[in-house]
């Protein structure tokens, strides 16, 4: 389907641009006045003149500022720039709130209300990629400076940084055969998301036209995968190779920790993990969804052909901004194809300080004591997803001096770290845990990192090597810090040796915290302070943060995530309890008694600091053990 000018149109039934809420009506009048432009031919854009103009008659800006902007902007070179980024990068000061520059955004939504057009804030994981191209093309949508947002049976709804062209409409509507509507939007996020989405969508359809899936280049193929080059294809490249360096860009930008590429009968679901919540980005077609599995075990240097075992792998990135990454990569068979998952180690994040991670004052210190001791074992506990490799690493990396040989045993290395001497374990030739720290044994270590604590054979190495006068961290799966003990006690660890080698375990989970940009002060609800906190003595706050949700945390009213932390020093109380047959109640009881703060009143603590919710903490924090 073409319309008059050309220009391919084409829409896939019943499939659209899901999450995309109308906002309230904009004013009549100027609703009219719009219709009646639309109608009577006016077809412009937006000019430096008018729209100074109308700052100027909005109060927006001083008639010094209008005249400032009409010098320079009128002097600027013609870069390709929107008007609204020309002016925005001037700088202008707003005559309506005290020094507070009129940004693009602002700009934005003032066009918007001027226009009398909803203003949208766009969220790129609300917008189906696949059904972008089908609307329209990127030659058309750039011409007439719009970008598809959301699709329903009824009506298409465009977002322009032009309001004053309306032509277009007219043609899409009888192409599309639906009623057409428009929002406005920020030019550069309709610039760069069109040029993206553009893209993915037509190698999208480009593979499976060619049903590239059989047709997948493994020839030149680099472990150093160079991103961003979404917008630069040249005609040579493969639409898969395009496909998956836009995926996993995209990725990066939205903060994604995991990629998730699920294969179905039709068409294959990618979401992304992001602050420990699923997002729904976009469906693939199956036959691509194969090709793009297989694109991405190629550079993970994985076996293609073999599809009915699960296996693992990892690619290092480099992204447009320079920033190298590792992606772990594992690969499960499914009803319907090889399930991927991806999961995205951000390097910045090792190089944090605890404060930056989440430890409070306290917390930091009591850690630096027990990681500064010459010789025993340090445990870290809690869920798949906790933080806790970001934790060891940071920790290790501080601790990698050049006076200091660290060595690690890890099952797959997470992340490559120049600074440590790290050593994968490989069951394939009988190296595991156990194999891996007695062969580190004779290497010389000042500080052995064991990936995991899984069986007793692993442990009593872990042992031995404390004995014999290294630091030792590990992990191991418990609820809590004391629990850790037990467990060892059922791996099989005498308790004597426990004594003497255990310094301490540290337990950790991670809640995600309340966006800053829609955070505001609340009365305390004494109730869930008193569940939260009970049985432990802690004075509420004079008040809480909340958060409503806002564009920039996509409504959820959360961005970015913090740690919460209990930190267990085994004293020679703790000492005297741990026995062959040990009384964990009682265990328990003594610990906190000698001053660990459980994982609840950290969360308290955080709650009671503005930085996360009720809501979050009794979402990841098990039930208050009776004390």
């Amino acid at each position: 389907m073409a319309n008059d000018d050309g220009h391919e149109a084409l829409l896939i039934p019943g499939e659209g641009l899901l999450g995309y809420q109308a906002p309230p009506a904009a004013n009549a009048r100027q609703q009219l006045e719009l219709q009646d432009s639309a109608m009577s031919g006016e077809d412009r854009k937006l000019t430096l003149d008018q729209v100074v103009e109308d700052l100027l008659a909005d109060g927006l800006i001083t008639a010094e500022t209008a005249k400032d902007l009409l010098r320079r902007c009128a002097g600027a070179k013609k870069d390709g720039l929107h008007l609204l980024e020309r002016i925005a990068e001037q700088h202008p000061m707003s005559a309506q709130v005290p020094l507070r520059q009129l940004d693009l955004e602002a700009l934005t939504v003032w066009l918007a209300g001027r226009c009398g057009l909803p203003y949208l804030r766009i969220d790129p994981l609300k917008i189906d990629v696949a059904t972008i191209g089908e609307l329209t093309t990127i030659a058309y949508a750039t011409w007439n400076q719009i970008l598809p947002v959301a699709l329903t049976p009824e009506k298409a709804v465009f977002a322009t940084c032009e309001p004053y062209l309306t032509d277009w409409m007219a043609e899409l509507q009888q192409v599309l055969k639906r009623r057409i509507e428009r929002v406005v939007a920020n030019p550069r996020d309709i610039e760069r998301f069109r040029r993206e989405f553009f893209g993915a969508s037509t190698s999208m359809r480009g593979a499976r036209s060619k049903n590239q899936a059989q047709q997948v280049d493994l020839q030149n193929l680099e472990a150093l995968v160079e991103l961003g080059k979404v917008g630069t294809l040249e005609a040579t490249n493969s639409h898969i190779v395009h496909l998956v360096d836009w995926l996993l860009q995209y990725a990066f930008d939205q903060r994604a920790s995991d990629i998730h590429l699920e294969p179905r009968r039709e068409a294959g679901n990618v979401r992304f993990r992001i602050d420990g919540v699923m997002h729904q980005v976009c469906q693939i077609p199956a036959v691509v969804m194969t090709a793009v599995t297989s694109r991405i075990k190629i550079l993970g240097r994985m076996d293609v052909a073999e599809k009915r075992r699960p296996q693992d792998g990892r690619i290092k990135t480099r992204t447009q901004g320079g920033l190298e990454a590792e992606m772990r990569l594992s690969t499960m068979p499914t009803a319907f194809g090889e399930k991927l998952v991806i999961r995205i180690f951000n390097p910045e994040a090792l190089r944090e300080d605890l404060s930056v991670l989440g430890f409070e004052p306290e917390e930091e210190s009591a850690w630096q004591r027990m990681i500064g001791q010459p010789h025993g074992i340090i445990l870290v506990t809690g869920p798949t997803g906790s933080g806790k490799t970001t934790t060891l690493y940071s920790t290790l990396i501080s601790l990698a001096t050049p006076d200091i040989n660290v060595c690690t045993v890890e099952d797959p290395i997470e992340n490559l770290v120049p600074a440590l001497n790290q050593m994968q374990v490989n069951h394939g030739i009988g190296l595991d845990f156990a194999s891996g720290v007695r062969t580190l044994l004779r290497q010389d270590p000042d500080v052995i990192m064991v990936g995991e604590i899984r069986d007793l054979e692993t442990a009593e190495m872990a042992v031995q090597a404390a004995l014999t006068g290294h630091l030792v961290l590990s992990t191991l799966h418990t609820n809590d810090a004391p629990s850790a003990i037990t467990r060892l006690l059922d791996l099989g660890v005498p308790h004597y040796m426990i004594n003497a080698t255990l310094i301490g375990v540290l337990a950790q989970r991670l809640v995600r915290t309340l966006c800053p940009h829609c955070k505001r002060s609340a009365a305390i609800n004494p109730t869930l302070w008193e569940s939260l906190v009970n049985p432990w003595s802690l004075a509420p706050p004079a008040s809480i943060a909340v958060s409503d949700g806002c564009d920039e945390c996509r409504q959820t009213g959360y961005r970015g995530r913090t740690g919460l932390y209990e930190i267990l020093t085994l004293t020679p109380a703790i000492r005297a309890l741990i026995s062959g047959a040990i009384d964990e109640p009682a265990l328990r009881a003594r610990v906190y008694q000698e001053g660990m703060r459980p994982l609840r009143i950290s969360g308290a603590r955080k709650v009671a600091a503005g930085l996360t919710s009720f809501d979050e903490i009794f979402r990841v924090l098990p039930a208050a053990q009776d004390v």
